[in-house]
């Protein structure tokens, strides 16, 4: 990792062309991007170096599980070819590293202000600017205000009284500390056992003297299969670079796997059992992504694939009694976001290593030496909160943007959140979400780049026709909607509460299920965007 230092703060009232929240993957693309326009760009970060995710989540097992050469970036094709990656799904310091690398190649740290986490931003018609506030308190103006916060960017933490009673050390996988945490010998408490509370159970378990495992939910796992990239191999994987981007460019979810052309019954049992041998045991999400195309929305399909993963919880976990715990009841397999494992069953058959149901025995609170079930008390000495964030939209609502009217965006999104092409939003003009609500999700940086890109395009035709506000209309916005609605009709993910249907339970109003992400394809989405930009950006009120 590079450790960097703030750039020097601007004086109250400076201005700019625009101003980008967030030094993420999108955030430092889109800086680059806005310096080829010769505008004047600030980003605000939060954190004390780049890399969002990558910067914040640095909890034990930390990685990717979209395979590497999928992930970075593919605009320079220079960096393409000078870096290397080590594994197949790089883990958290490599992918912070690369981050940084990029950032030192295009000397993007002069612009972006560290340690600046942003209170609120608020348009103002008669200028037509936005003025963003910092929580030091710092105004700043711009034209444009472009929003990198990310998907998964707020953390959030549960319910339970008296988690500052704790004396031990806690951490939340999303807020974790740079400084290494040292598990030897401890007594460990994990709770959740979402893709971040997995990836933390498989590596914790190594070093921990005891680790329990407090789940509410199970999810459905499928093996990584995770592996070492030779030199040679990588230098076969630059060579089909093109080859790659252009794949991710086809594919459902920008990932490397796409449903395959045919349907569950369509095979016959041997042949419908040795397709899905062949994805479990290959590496990635080709388990998810890559099955069959009926999966996700015909009923019987989806307990086809369900009985098979679980056949294979109860293969790897000895006690019966505890794999029946780790098989989902409430949901079948693919209909929540998969977490994809290394070892994960095998953890429980570890004499250091307890399950608790807490649907059996509910956590009732924390304690100052641990936790408390409805069963009994636990001591530990470290307990970590996998609870995961407010997904999709959270990170909006903790800053405080005030469009046309003084009118807030938490209040506009109340009864769900709105978008054109989830970049968009009528009542705030000039402002950009680079992954808005409704924006294509799965292989997160192929969507980046095409946003980001997307964007670039909009700000460019403004600079040719002298054009200084740019805002979606409603009639655009309802028609977007209309067919997000559409395409989420049929798929069995809507019947289940999670956060890609907008539903947290550590989240007030975050309750009840909606179409809270767009579940159409990548290409359908780019297809949508282009097509505005086509005719001219219509749908944008453009003056």
């Amino acid at each position: 990792m590079t450790e960097t230092r703030a750039a020097p703060a601007g004086a109250p009232g400076t201005t700019f062309d625009a101003i980008v929240i967030g030094a993420g993957m999108s955030g430092l693309y889109q800086l680059i991007r806005l310096r080829e326009l010769g505008l004047r760009a600030r980003v605000f970060e939060a954190g004390t170096g780049v890399g969002g995710t990558w910067y914040w989540n640095r909890y034990p097992g930390c990685r990717f599980d979209s395979e590497s050469y999928s992930y970075g970036y593919s605009f320079d094709k220079d960096l393409l070819q000078e870096w290397s990656w080590s594994e197949h799904f790089a883990p958290q310091p490599e992918t912070e590293r690369y981050l940084n690398r990029v950032a030192d190649k295009y000397d993007l740290r002069r612009d972006i202000q560290f340690n600046a986490r942003v209170k609120a931003a608020e348009w103002d018609e008669a200028s037509r600017s936005w003025t963003v506030t910092l929580e030091d308190g710092s105004r700043h103006r711009s034209r444009f205000l472009i929003t990198a916060i990310g998907a998964l960017s707020a953390p959030t933490m549960p319910n339970f009284p008296g988690i500052s009673d704790f004396r031990g050390q806690s951490f939340h996988t999303g807020l974790w500390p740079k400084e290494p945490v040292d598990f030897a010998g401890k007594r460990v408490a994990v709770i959740g056992t979402g893709a971040s509370g997995v990836q933390t159970i498989q590596e914790v378990a190594k070093m921990a003297r005891e680790l329990v495992v407090f789940q509410r939910t199970p999810n459905w796992c499928a093996p990584l299969g995770n592996g070492r990239i030779a030199p040679e191999e990588m230098e076969q994987i630059r060579a089909r670079y093109d080859e790659i981007f252009r794949r991710c460019e086809e594919t459902f979810s920008c990932f490397l796997h796409t449903p395959m052309d045919k349907n569950t019954f369509d095979a016959s049992e041997e042949e419908r059992n040795a397709i899905l041998e062949k994805l479990y045991n290959e590496r990635g999400f080709g388990i998810w992504v890559g099955n069959f195309k009926d999966m996700l929305t015909n009923r019987e399909a989806n307990r086809v694939i369900s009985d098979f993963v679980a056949n294979k919880i109860r293969q790897r976990v000895k006690d019966q009694k505890v794999a029946e715990k780790l098989i989902p009841t409430n949901h079948g397999f693919g209909t929540r976001r998969v977490p994809l494992e290394t070892n994960y069953y095998e953890v429980y058959n570890q004499p250091n290593v307890t399950l608790v149901d807490t649907r059996e025995t509910p956590i009732e609170r924390i304690t100052g030496t641990g936790i408390r079930t409805s069963e009994r008390d636990y001591e530990f000495d470290i307990i970590v909160y996998a609870t995961g964030f407010d997904a999709l939209r959270g990170a909006f609502d903790r800053i405080d943007f005030r469009g046309k009217d003084g009118v807030t965006l938490k209040e506009m999104w109340k009864d769900g959140a709105t978008s054109l092409v989830g970049m968009l939003q009528d009542g705030f003009p000039n402002m950009f979400m680079l992954l808005g609500p409704h924006a294509a999700l799965g292989n997160i940086p192929r969507s980046i780049e095409f946003n980001v890109d997307w964007v670039t395009r909009l700000l460019r035709h403004m600079q040719a026709n002298g054009l200084t506000r740019a805002e979606a209309t409603p009639e655009a916005m309802a028609k977007w909607m209309d067919h997000v609605m559409e395409v989420a009709k049929g798929l069995l993910s809507m019947e289940v509460d999670s956060w890609m249907t907008g539903v947290n339970v550590n989240v007030e109003g975050r309750q009840v299920r909606r179409v809270a992400r767009y579940t159409g394809s990548a290409p359908a989405y780019r297809g949508w965007a282009d097509d505005i930009a086509a005719r001219g950006y219509a749908g944008v009120a453009l003056s």
